[in-house]
């Protein structure tokens, strides 16, 4: 006579039961598994990526090493600094010359929002004058109970300046997300210019890359580098003697030479 199991009988069949509500339960653990990991991005998933990546102390030292003729050591910084009602970030943002960091030669408001559902595009990166960017120099590396309230900051964004729409890199290359303005570029007047253009890459580990330029009426080039993007990479934590090496203390006449048609002399 054979066993239970043998036969189909109740120990077998109870065998077989366990068994597959065993393979259920893997099937839907691994179903849901599956759906957490390629759960879809959402567009302000995006916007907050780029406003993180765009944060913290960046510089060009690498780059300015590698070619000093056409690139200064940067140092680029951005911080939140608000929250608009619909969700934007408003990001504060100075560049300075890294061996003068308390004197920032450009100070703007970034906004980081989604871009809208009919546009093809993921994030919209616009950047505002600040009415007084006097009251805002060294806003990041200050503490914040010394820093402009999240009001005050939304009442000192003054006219629009720029905005470079991104999307998301294709698969396999450096970038998470790259974009430009628009063909044309928006109104300038800055040295002779009738517009301007930019175009922001954003690498991975943090890393951004930016390319700013002016044009004149005829389509000639009168500000902004002209030889690629400036390479901002993150900050290593740096020591004084660092910032005051032989390497970026520049005779001052031979940046007087160099400043013409750099990329300080864009606005």
């Amino acid at each position: 006579m054979g066993t239970d199991s043998e036969s189909g009988g109740p120990k077998g069949g109870w065998v077989r039961a366990r068994g597959l509500v065993m393979k259920t339960i893997l099937l839907i653990g691994g179903a849901l598994l599956l759906k957490r990991l390629t759960k879809a991005t959402t567009r302000w998933d995006h916007a907050r990526l780029v406003s993180q990546s765009l944060c913290g102390e960046k510089n060009s030292r690498e780059q300015a090493g590698r070619d000093p003729e056409h690139y200064f050591n940067l140092r680029m910084i951005t911080c939140p600094a608000a929250e608009m009602v619909d969700g934007s970030k408003v990001l504060y943002f100075e560049q300075a010359f890294w061996r003068t960091p308390q004197k920032p030669f450009r100070q703007r408001f970034y906004m980081v929002k989604p871009c809208q559902k009919e546009m093809r595009c993921d994030v919209e990166l616009s950047t505002y004058a600040i009415r007084d960017m006097e009251e805002y120099k060294n806003f990041c590396d200050r503490p914040k109970d010394q820093r402009p309230l999240p009001e005050e900051v939304i009442g000192d964004i003054a006219e629009h300046l720029t905005t470079i729409y991104l999307h998301r890199c294709e698969r396999g290359k450096r970038c998470l997300y790259e974009g430009a303005t628009p063909p044309g570029g928006f109104p300038n007047s800055w040295n002779g210019a009738a517009c301007c253009t930019s175009e922001l890459a954003v690498l991975k580990n943090n890393e951004i890359h930016t390319w700013d330029r002016g044009y004149d009426d005829d389509g000639n080039q009168v500000w902004g580098v002209k030889e690629g993007p400036y390479e901002f990479k993150p900050a290593a934590v740096s020591s004084f003697n660092d910032m005051f090496s032989l390497s970026n203390l520049s005779p001052l006449s031979s940046i007087d030479r160099r400043i013409e048609g750099s990329y300080v002399l864009q606005e």
